[in-house]
This record gives structure tokens, C-alpha cells and sequence, in this order.
């Protein structure tokens, strides 16, 4: 079967959306499409965020290719299921512009994960994938009968069926990812980058998937939640290969990049540059030695809270203390480049202590950034916590909540966000 795997032209405008809008590599697509090929099937990736195109010209191209099932994305990569836009305006007009013409329809990404019937309902599709896609996508292109593989939702007739909880995948021992050199040659984006302008094409990877943590925040618990870790030598061969494409830079997507020190060592030996995403609890000073020397320039830290209760609040299970945190990030900085101590807006959080712990982390060449407000994602124990298990109104009732709750939003945020029914609304979602 010919099978299109598509990552719409994703629009930001007046979303609540926080992470990054440069485009990434689709990871979930190029698993999908590696499953697909070893399966005999023929896929055909089509990523119109980092090609350019319009949802016009995406459709025009997955139509000349005359799939028997088109796959679209409700996320822009793999890194941002957790962030994601709660608005599917963007994958619902691309299915407008294809119309009839992609064969089967599926959804996969994190709106379907927590919320399969109105994710079927707002973008009119055939089926929608719950939790991590790539095993389940392979399946539906080879099942005779779709409904009877898990993790699915799909109409009968005016109702919608759940075939079960959402999927997670084996992911240890999927393959290395090969993407065009077209791609990786105009991939200009270093991911968290701040140290110096890029030098070469960058990339994404993943290198472990899940985390053994349950942070109140985390919207996870749908996808990418136990922690496992990527066989080492897939993943050094994904990375000699970009490597051979002339990446200089790499960011691990994965949500905890945990000390591994087998993988540093390797990477040691190898001319690239890379960032991360971790806590600076979990890392002793010689292994953060080791992550200099293997080529980390980017370190994003997540601290959240400046007390002790405000982090027992979120469940960090940090046994450090706010001084201890700030002399390893402090001690980080003097290997790495860039060194970033996330913060969140929590409650009871002293003004004037967040002050004066930025300045004085930035007085040694640390960032802190601002507390930013956080949206109770449907997949998050904070949304469970405020209003239990998600319903079918669950992204409109995180939405409001989010936009009621706070007057200043996250840097990044260029406009006022609107209401989710607003965004939704001149797309044929509502």
C-alpha cells in the first residue's frame, strides 16, 4: 500500500502554543515510514512545515501520489506532543484541501491520545491513532479490517468506537532514520541554540522516550510516558548518518535525556555539537564533565519551583536543595556553553526570591527565565487533579481555564491567545 505521512503548515497565530516554531524533523513520521517500508508498504513523507508548502500544496502532492491511506499529525514533531497547540485548525485544513483524495484518513498525535471522539469530530477523518503511532500505522496498513487492531478510534454510523487505551510502542530497538539530504541541507534550525550562531544544519534524535518521573505538568500520561531507552548502537548510527549529511548540531527530543555514559563516551569521539533536556539533580560533576567534553552546548534544566514545597507540590521528587540546584547548574556552566534553568509560575513562589535566584545565577553566566504560566493539558495529572478523567469538552475547559487564570503569558506568545473556539472556528473543526 501507498501510504502518505504528512506534517501540516503549521500556523502559530493566537495560539497559547509555547514551544518552538522553527520546524523539526517529524520523528513519529520517519518511524512510521521505516515500519511501513520493512512491512513492504511504500510511504511517502510529506513535511510542508520544513518544505514550505502550503496545506494546498501538500494536498496537491500527497493527492499526485494516490495513497491508500493518508496520515496526518495534530503536533508539529514528536518533541511537542507534550506542548502541543490545543487548536487542530492547522491538520483540519489540510484535510480540507485533500478532500477525498488521500484514501483512508488518520490522526495521530496527542489530541486523539487523550480525546479520541472529538478529535474524529473536529477533523472529520477515518480513524485516529491513540498514544505513540508509529507500531499502530504500520498495523492499519496491513489489517484487512482496521477495527479490530487496539488503540484506534473510528464512527460507526452517528457514534464513535474506542478499541482501547492508548498504544505504547516497544521503541528500543526501532531503526535508524535516514531523512533526504534536501531535508537535513536546509535545516537551519539549532534547536535551543544560544551560544553562537549555527555553523551547519542541524537535526533532532531520540535517544530514550518516556520519563520514570510523574511531574504534576507533564502532559504524558497518553504517550511517551514509561521510560525506555533506544538501543545504543541504532543510535549511533542514526547520528554517523546525519553526521555524513553534514549536521553539526543535534538535539535529543528525549523528555529526560538521563546520564548514559556509554552514550556520551561515544559521542566524545564524534565532531557534533548537541542540546538536551534534563534535571541537573541527576547529574554528579564528573558526568557533566563528560557531557562537555562529548559536545553539549544546550543544557534546558527543569527546576519549576525555587522552594522545597512548591516542588513536593509537583511532584518533582527532588531531593536537592534550591542551593544545591544552583551550584550544579552553576558547575554545569563551566563545560557547557548554555546553561538554562527552567522556571514555572507556582503558587507561593516569592517574587522577590525568584528575583534574586535569577540574578544571581545570571551573575554566573546561567539563564533563569521568567515563571511562565502552564496549561493543564488533558494528559496531564494537573488536568486530572482540577477536573479528573478528560472528556469530550476537555481541551475547551484546559483552554479557558489557562486564559482566565492568567494576564501575562510566556515570551513566545506574540499574540493574545483566543479562546480555542475561535481558533477552531473558521476551519470546518466546529
Amino acid at each position: 500500500m501507498r501510504v502518505a505521512l504528512v506534517n501540516p503548515p503549521w500556523d502559530f497565530r493566537n495560539s497559547i502554543y509555547f514551544g518552538c516554531r522553527a520546524p523539526h524533523l517529524p520523528l513519529e513520521l520517519g518511524y512510521s515510514a521505516a515500519l511501513l517500508r520493512a512491512a513492504g508498504h511504500e510511504p511517502l513523507i510529506v513535511d510542508a512545515h520544513l518544505e514550505g508548502l502550503s496545506a494546498d500544496e501538500a494536498a496537491e502532492r500527497v493527492a499526485a501520489f494516490a495513497p491508500g491511506m493518508t496520515v496526518v499529525t495534530t503536533a508539529p514533531t514528536y518533541l511537542f506532543w507534550r506542548c502541543a497547540p490545543p487548536e487542530l485548525r492547522v491538520p483540519r485544513l489540510f484535510l480540507d484541501a485533500l478532500r477525498d483524495r488521500g484514501g483512508r484518513t488518520v490522526a495521530v498525535g496527542p489530541h486523539g491520545s487523550a480525546t479520541p471522539r472529538p478529535t474524529l469530530e473536529k477533523l472529520g477523518c477515518d480513524f485516529v491513532v491513540r498514544g505513540e503511532c508509529e507500531e499502530i500505522v504500520a498495523r492499519l496498513a496491513d489489517a484487512e479490517d482496521a477495527r479490530t487492531l487496539p488503540a484506534l478510534a473510528y464512527r460507526e454510523g452517528q457514534e464513535a468506537v474506542v478499541t482501547g487505551p492508548p498504544h505504547a510502542g516497544r521503541f528500543t530497538d526501532l531503526p535508524a532514520l535516514r531523512w533526504p539530504d534536501a531535508w537535513i541541507a536546509r535545516h537551519a534550525h539549532h534547536h535551543h541554540r544560544f551560544d553562537r550562531a549555527p555553523d551547519g544544519p542541524g537535526a533532532e534524535v531520540e535517544a530514550s522516550r518516556g520519563c520514570p518521573y510523574t511531574c504534576s505538568f507533564c502532559a504524558k500520561i497518553d504517550f511517551r510516558d514509561a521510560y525506555r531507552r533506544r538501543d545504543l548502537g541504532i543510535v549511533l548510527e542514526e547520528i554517523d548518518g546525519l553526521i555524513a549529511q553534514g549536521a553539526t548540531y543535534l538535539y535529543f527530543v528525549d523528555e529526560i535525556f538521563l546520564p548514559q555514559k556509554p552514550l556520551l563516551e561515544a559521542l566524545v569521539e564524534r565532531r557534533i555539537e548537541f542540546g538536551i533536556q534534563t534535571r541537573i539533580d541527576l547529574w554528579k560533576p564528573d558526568l557533566l564533565d563528560l557531557l562537555g567534553a562529548a559536545g553539549c552546548v544546550s543544557i534546558e534544566a527543569g527546576i519549576e519551583s525555587l522552594t522545597e514545597e512548591g516542588r513536593a507540590a509537583l511532584d518533582k521528587r527532588c531531593r536537592a536543595s534550591t542551593d544545591d540546584l544552583a551550584e550544579r547548574l552553576i558547575y554545569a556552566r563551566r563545560s557547557v556553553p548554555f546553561v538554562q534553568a527552567n522556571l514555572i509560575a507556582v503558587a507561593g513562589d516569592d517574587p522577590d526570591l525568584v528575583a534574586r535566584w535569577r540574578d544571581r545565577l545570571r551573575g554566573q553566566g546561567v539563564w533563569a527565565n521568567d515563571p511562565v504560566p502552564l496549561y493543564p493539558y488533558p494528559s496531564s495529572p494537573d488536568y486530572r487533579r482540577l477536573w479528573g478523567e478528560p472528556d469530550d469538552g476537555a481541551w475547551e475547559r484546559a483552554h479557558a481555564h489557562y486564559l482566565a487564570q492568567f494576564e501575562r503569558f510566556s515570551d513566545i506568545q506574540e499574540e493574545r491567545p483566543l479562546p480555542l473556539a475561535e481558533l477552531e472556528a473558521g476551519c470546518g473543526c466546529r
